[in-house]
């Protein structure tokens, strides 16, 4: 398997050109994102007309730092937590250090610590939860990985574009002036709306300054900044959707573990199941228009995000049962 389609989820037109069939016959559970979006996207008004206020900035900026739980002094919105690593990779200028299994980017945008002189300073990059697998790490573990880092006057960036799920998922609170500690967030992921391009880097002022300087004026849109204000303060749909989607998770968990498939991982938007033909499923459940995520490095890896509802989930079963039976 190659492509774009083992980079990132979500190339639904990469798939359709492979496998055939309309944009409305696909089931799309390539990514982690939640399939029950936030629902004030549809009702409120946008400005298209005007360019974003650099007030309306400040105060999305003041609205997602309390959320986080971060002074708002240390939070600065960037166009999705992607670019945001992507810019973080340039204003460090440091060789880095990921996890052997971890989101692309995280091995894309640093050159390999590797390569660098030995005790030279470096950037730790670690998703909390992981991603692909939804594997946790302490918060004890990471400041113990940011303990270390400091000595080497490097740096830790704890990526967090999931973890929303969960309130005590997050070290956000502990990003300060004097660590040299980097927090990401991601809107897209929770809230539903990935389209938005929306994301966070929470971190020391030293680190934010060049950062903004590279964003310039208008670092994000006008959707954005209505969307995110308005999102991070309506904590009615945000604790109904983290008692909802463990559920969820949990339908999926069992629908896999009907069809042989052991789900891994504890964040609820997707589930990594390992089996040598993983290939060969990604392969059929393409040929029934579902698209899961394959990995080009790991080839026994096939990651599925949650199912819109209850018939989708029965649309992911019926596939999954004709496999079976047919092989």
């Amino acid at each position: 398997m190659n492509g774009g389609l083992t980079f990132h989820g979500g190339r639904l037109a990469e798939a359709r050109a492979r496998f055939g069939g309309s944009a409305q016959e696909w089931l799309d559970l390539s990514t982690g994102i939640n399939p029950t979006a936030w629902p004030g996207a549809d009702r409120l008004d946008v400005d298209w007309r005007g360019l974003p206020d650099p007030q309306e900035l400040h105060g999305l900026e003041d609205q997602a730092a309390a959320f986080f739980g971060v002074d708002p002094l240390l939070c600065c919105a960037v166009p999705g937590s992607e670019m945001g690593l992507r810019m973080l990779a340039r204003v460090l200028a440091l060789p880095g250090m990921h996890l052997p299994l971890c989101y692309s980017t995280h091995a894309d945008v640093f050159a390999d610590r590797n390569d660098a002189a030995p005790g030279a300073p470096s950037v730790f990059v670690i998703a909390n939860p992981n991603n692909p697998d939804g594997r946790l790490t302490s918060s004890d573990r990471l400041l113990d990985l940011l303990e270390r880092q400091e000595v080497e006057t490097g740096w830790l960036i704890v990526d967090e574009a999931f973890a929303d799920c969960r309130r005590d998922w997050t070290i956000a609170d502990m990003v300060r002036e004097d660590r040299r500690l980097i927090v990401l967030r991601s809107f897209g992921k929770f809230f539903g709306l990935a389209g938005v391009r929306l994301g966070f880097v929470l971190g020391p002022s030293n680190v934010l300054a060049p950062l903004r300087r590279l964003l310039g004026e208008w670092p994000v849109c006008s959707a954005a900044l209505t969307f995110g204000t308005v999102a991070y303060a309506d904590k009615t749909w945000i604790s109904a959707t983290r008692a909802m989607l463990p559920a969820q998770a949990a339908g999926l968990d069992a629908v896999l573990s009907r069809h042989g498939l052991v789900a891994q991982g504890q964040c609820p938007l997707f589930r990594l199941v390992e089996t040598e033909h993983a290939h060969a499923l990604f392969t059929a459940l393409a040929s029934q228009h579902i698209l899961a995520r394959p990995f080009a490095a790991h080839p026994n890896l096939l990651r599925f995000g949650l199912p819109d509802g209850d018939a989708d989930l029965a649309r992911l079963d019926a596939a999954l049962g004709k496999l079976l039976s047919d092989g």
